[in-house]
């Protein structure tokens, strides 16, 4: 089997050096569309270097820090995995923030695999994967759900439901944002050279008329929108923010993002939808949390 369950989740943690400096910092943000307008203070905090405020870095940079995937999908590196990444999906992220993360940075991240759940007709990797300072303490811990098609059946147990029902009323905010038609492009500059995202063949085998978007940038846009208008756009405020990648969306495309907050519990949920093609979902399950 492909995915030796026992080996992999008894296996070492696999450690690894993830360096950057403001301008990975500053491109990452410009592949989420900060800097419009140019003259915004407000934007200028992601990409000039020289705000008066400072860089803030958003905590989902982490996952990409060091331009190799950062705290991204080391688990093809632990032993007991052996599979064919034409049938990986990647289902979820959750992003725990211990501290903001440094504009620049030396760091280290510990990846380990905690779990692998049986969906029956596929398994789910649970790779979880901590961004640790120069000083040796954590920066943000993430969690990736992996899935992998045509690896389950093995009797395994199911994992726990993580679903969050939409709240029964209108949202507190609907916002839309305009996507640029190379975007994908300009995204596989932080480390995912995936040819999906950039080469229209390969979009044509997956069964896709064009290039799609990665879905991590869909959401940076995400936690960068409320960051922006319900965060007085102060990054540092975040807590943990996670979603479920529930569909695909196509650069281009103008990302609708429907908002419910709970002020008591300092939440914020979200469903993002794809305006032009009927509100096709994009995002679901997504939650951020702030202090």
């Amino acid at each position: 089997m492909p995915i030796d369950v026992e080996k992999v989740t008894s296996a070492p943690p696999v450690r690894a050096t993830a360096v950057w400096d403001d301008r990975e910092v500053r491109l990452y943000h410009l592949a989420l569309g900060a800097g419009v307008p140019e003259t915004d203070p407000a934007e200028l905090r992601y990409v000039y270097e020289g705000h008066e405020r400072g860089l803030q870095v958003l905590p989902t940079f982490g996952v990409v820090a060091g331009g190799s995937g950062g705290v991204g999908f080391q688990v093809f590196d632990l032993p007991g995995v052996d599979i064919d990444l034409a049938a990986v999906l990647h289902g979820g992220q959750e992003i725990t923030v211990h501290r903001p993360l440094p504009a620049a940075a030396r760091a280290t991240t510990v990846t380990r695999v905690p779990a692998v759940y049986d969906k029956g007709k596929a398994a789910v990797i649970v790779q979880e994967s901590t961004l640790l300072g120069e000083d040796g303490e954590p920066l943000i811990t993430q969690r990736n759900q992996i899935f992998v098609h045509g690896e389950g059946g093995f009797g395994g147990d199911r994992g726990p439901s993580e679903r969050l029902p939409t709240p029964d009323r209108e949202p507190d905010l609907v916002l839309e944002i305009p996507t640029l038609r190379q975007q994908a492009l300009l995204y596989r500059l932080t480390g995912d050279w995936n040819p999906l995202h950039a080469d229209p063949a390969t979009a044509r085998r997956a069964g896709y008329d064009r290039p799609i978007l990665h879905g991590l940038c869909s959401f940076g846009m995400a936690v960068k929108a409320v960051t922006d208008r319900l965060l007085d756009g102060d990054a540092a405020r975040i807590t943990e923010c996670r979603t479920r990648f529930a569909g695909v969306f196509f650069p281009g495309e103008p990302l609708r993002i429907r908002v419910w907050s709970d002020p008591a519990r300092r939440t914020y949920r979200l469903r993002v939808t794809a305006a032009d093609r009927d509100d096709a979902p994009v995002l679901t399950d997504a939650r951020l949390t702030a202090r």
